[in-house]
């Protein structure tokens, strides 16, 4: 193989609807097709298919993500469309696809096959299904955690094989002092009137009790009978699962006279609106996250942020932000620390470590890496 001819490198996912692993592999997608390498996806697919197909990539409506016995029959077909469409990287972003397309590259000539990359995305309940996201020649992990997660539950992994690569904003989709438009902010008023004259505390996240609303609550509370005129948004899509807990959250609501104070918003498509005219984001997720992608849009956005110190949040705090370090659930702490935001807004500095370039270059460069004539075999 020569080193510097286009790879044509094939994408695996369940589907492509909105989510962090579909957006990361629309961004690499797009990086591909802009250099003239040759992009293809595999899914079930979803509504980013068409900006992934008008960006230069190619999609292939295969059901991969459905667990099922019958998607095991897809090994033989996909093993025959990985030798006509010549791919030279097949990159697995979640498990079942993972399973179709590793037990598809097992069964091929080692020495003609696709190289295999796959990218850990989140910490996976630690079992021989999840294990097949550390099958990887190269191995991706998208945060020191989930590095640390890798080495310490899949011992069998050489750490030489991991890669860690965070993900990243785009400076210019999350640009510095970004402005809405007018139409947006008439219709912002329009719809929530009771923020005028109030300082907007954001937290974003879907509706479920891990991502930290009840510690949310309470900060507003605390912030309320501290003299602060503050307004809360829980921002977030809601789980028909999870409409107990919603009730739950009203009722708190309600009990702390907090009904004038904080609105659940449900889903929204304008996560970047509302955050550039918020005062302080918050992220308060009950145990590490993987990324927590929205920790670095606010602050790219120059938008102080505050977030518990665990899992890759505390990571992007730590290298960009510390001043928005708070320990896990140390409401005190929290609320001083969202006081000094809105008391004196502090200032952020430019995104050097977290950025789409960064991230879209470096997983490229995995790929290279893997091509490269003197690293056939492993």
């Amino acid at each position: 193989m020569q080193a510097d001819r286009p790879l044509t490198v094939l994408q695996m996912l369940p589907a492509l609807h909105a989510g962090g692993v579909e957006r990361g592999t629309v961004e690499i997608a797009r990086y591909l097709a802009a250099h003239q390498q040759r992009s293809l996806v595999m899914s079930a697919g979803g509504r980013l298919v068409a900006q992934l197909t008008g960006e230069g990539s190619s999609h292939f409506d295969w059901p991969v993500g459905k667990k099922s016995l019958w998607t095991l029959s897809l090994v033989p077909r996909l093993r025959r469309f990985l030798i006509e469409q010549n791919v030279d990287i097949l990159h697995l972003r979640s498990r079942m696809p993972a399973w179709i397309g590793y037990l598809a590259w097992r069964g091929m000539d080692p020495r003609t096959r696709p190289r295999l990359v796959t990218s850990v995305h989140g910490s996976y309940t630690v079992n021989a299904y999840s294990a097949v996201m550390t099958r990887g020649e190269r191995v991706i992990a998208v945060s020191e955690t989930i590095r640390g997660y890798i080495l310490a539950n899949y011992p069998k992994v050489n750490p030489e094989y991991i890669r860690l690569i965070h993900r990243g904003v785009d400076p210019v989709e999350f640009p510095r002092n970004y402005q809405p438009t007018q139409e947006w902010l008439a219709q912002w008023r329009h719809d929530y009137p009771q923020l005028a004259g109030k300082m907007l505390i954001t937290l974003p996240g879907r509706i479920t009790r891990w991502k930290g609303q009840a510690d949310f609550i309470a900060l507003i509370a605390r912030l309320k009978q501290a003299g602060f005129a503050v307004y809360g948004l829980m921002v977030g899509g809601i789980d028909p699962k999870k409409q107990a807990f919603q009730r739950e959250l009203e009722a708190k609501i309600r009990t702390l006279d907090l009904t004038e104070n904080i609105t659940i918003t449900g889903h929204r498509s304008d996560l970047k609106e509302i955050m550039s005219v918020s005062n302080v984001v918050l992220s308060l997720s009950q145990s590490p996250e993987a990324f927590g992608r929205v920790v670095p849009e606010a602050l790219s956005l120059g938008i102080p942020v505050a977030g518990y110190n665990h899992g890759g949040v505390g990571e992007v705090l730590q290298a960009w932000f510390p001043a928005g370090i708070v320990a896990p659930r140390d409401l005190d702490a929290l609320q001083k620390t969202v006081q000094d935001c809105l008391s004196a807004p502090p200032d952020i500095t430019d995104n050097q470590s977290f950025t789409l370039e960064r991230m879209q270059s470096r997983t490229y460069a995995v790929y290279r890496e893997l091509f490269a004539p003197q690293t056939q075999g492993r």
